[in-house]
């Protein structure tokens, strides 16, 4: 299977950004890909809580799910949707960080809400309060394809291997990762993390991402990463975007998987200890 993480530089603009988006999936289905993954709050990327709340619809009403729901289904591909910012039900009125893999026929055929909230001070004046707008989500997240068992995520995940582990040992394949890493701990830590947690695994990690500067209408406007990445099961960097919005390509084979698997037989190698 082909697969083509798209990375994306959207603004808070719901509206601006879905043409774009979209053109970009159609360009990654025309390139061969079956399977298009899109990186973390694919319609809005904000900290603006008051601005989130004017722009952001539930999921029943969201205009980027419902189009690139139907696009998935026009061009015949799987779609990972890496997550959007929804409305919830909550009576805290919190947002939901929501993954969603569609798909060829445009139907949903999972959902995970991102568990981990990135609530850190990268310096002073990088200052991330997640929590703050999101709830987070409560159930890890494996389903089926005809070509592989994904094990989903989001972003600030990717710091807790457990979660992987987890996702590994209930039988998932490739661990997608899509982000909008943080542009200081992005240079720190992004590809040794993902090479982490593929070699801890043997899984392919599918990372597609945010990057550059962020246009918001008011506000400090954020900056991210990019350089979405792939990674094989056994730790090698398939692919690397960059900086540049745009796709890239990655071929998938679950017979690697089992091979890698084979090599390092670690996830049957656990044992009980005691302490500390």
């Amino acid at each position: 299977m082909r697969a083509g993480l798209v990375q994306l530089n959207v603004s808070d603009d719901p509206a601006e950004n879905l043409p774009e988006t979209r053109a970009l999936v159609r360009a990654a289905a025309e390139g061969g890909a079956g399977f298009v993954l899109t990186p973390e709050v694919t319609n809005c990327l904000s900290s603006d809580r008051a601005w989130q709340r004017e722009v952001l619809r539930s999921e029943d009403s969201d205009p980027t799910l419902a189009a690139l729901r139907a696009d998935a289904a026009e061009l015949g591909i799987w779609l990972l949707i890496g997550s959007l910012g929804l409305k919830t039900q909550d009576a805290d009125g919190r947002f939901a960080n929501r993954s969603f893999l569609v798909a060829p026929d445009g139907g949903i055929a999972a959902r995970y809400d991102k568990i981990h909230m990135f609530d850190v001070n990268v310096s002073e004046t990088e200052v991330f309060r997640e929590s703050a707008g999101y709830r987070p989500g409560d159930r890890a997240v494996v389903t089926e394809t005809p070509f592989a068992k994904l094990g989903l995520s989001v972003c600030y995940d990717l710091r807790f291997p457990y979660l992987y582990r987890a996702l590994a040992k209930a039988g998932a394949e490739v661990l997608t990762v899509p982000a909008a890493f943080n542009h200081i701990t992005g240079a720190a830590h992004w590809e040794v993390l993902l090479r982490a947690r593929a070699i801890e695994t043997g899984c392919y990690v599918l990372a597609p991402a945010q990057t550059g500067t962020h246009a918001a209408r008011d506000g400090r406007q954020r900056k991210t990463f990019g350089h979405a990445l792939a990674v094989a099961p056994w730790g090698e960097v398939l692919s690397d975007a960059g900086t540049e919005p745009g796709v890239s390509f990655v071929e998938i084979d679950r017979a690697e998987v089992a091979r890698a698997r084979a090599r390092v037989p670690s996830l049957s190698h656990d044992r009980p200890f005691a302490g500390p």
